[in-house]
């Protein structure tokens, strides 16, 4: 069924939604739906409202909310990945399959070894783009929240904002605990917020992985193989889904 997101709206049963703008062009051009038809609206806010079309206008579509239920897709753990700023269009990969899989948020970091070293004006642009990508993502997906992609910041930055999560895993290439032995550790009401660190194609610099593990980061390993940084967050994305009953 058709999915599209209204950022933060929720609507009763009967209540009416409109749809302006591309999506309304989808609807009506692409996708050719008549009234009578069904479609989901999600407000990003975790709930999906199921929707019968009663007009088709040009450039809006006029719906009747018949239902509404918490979305099932959304995972019982928050994770939040940190990943060292790639090169080329690899964030572009990073951030589709990690919305795919269930993250809540990206952040890109500027790291010493990062090779790409955009300029505010370029980054701010890519930023724009990242967003689209990031909710056409979360439809294709069927994602009850529109995923965050934040702009890039700085190591020392990240430092600071690693304090606001109930735990802090740092997947490091010169190796670590197992990632199920670091799961253990995590105490229950702290694995609902994780933060994840992954490092650029150079990987982290020595200093970074000591301020790392002097800020209370538990130092984890994806195995004896060092993984690519595009590969890295996708692979422990989905282990983490995996243990904590995500996966199912």
């Amino acid at each position: 069924m058709p999915r599209f997101f209204i950022e933060n709206i929720d609507r009763q049963p009967g209540d009416s939604i409109t749809i302006t703008g591309q999506d309304a062009l989808h609807i009506s051009k692409s996708l050719r739906m008549k009234p009578g038809e069904t479609l989901t609206v999600c407000g990003g806010l975790g709930v999906d409202m199921l929707c019968e079309i009663t007009a088709v206008m040009e450039g809006s579509v006029e719906l009747c909310v018949i239902e509404r239920t918490a979305t099932d897709s959304e995972p019982s753990v928050k994770i939040t990945l940190y990943q060292g700023l790639p090169k080329g269009d690899k964030l572009e990969l990073i951030i589709e399959k990690s919305i795919e899989l269930g993250v809540c948020e990206i952040t890109p970091v500027l790291m010493q070894r990062s090779v790409s070293r955009p300029d505010q004006k370029s980054a701010a642009k890519k930023h724009e783009r990242y967003q689209k990508q990031a909710l056409s993502a979360a439809k294709q997906c069927g994602r009850g929240i529109i995923p965050t992609v934040n702009e890039m910041i700085t190591f020392t930055a990240m430092t600071d904002r690693l304090k606001t999560h109930g735990a802090v895993i740092f997947f490091y290439e010169c190796g670590g605990e197992p990632l199920s032995t670091v799961l253990e550790r995590i105490k229950e009401d702290e694995i609902t917020d994780v933060a994840i660190v992954i490092g650029p194609e150079g990987g982290f610099d020595t200093a970074e992985a000591g301020a790392l593990a002097s800020a209370g980061a538990f130092i984890a390993t994806l195995g004896k193989r060092i993984l690519r940084t595009e590969t890295a967050p996708i692979a422990a994305i989905a282990a983490i889904m995996y243990a904590t009953g995500n996966m199912d």
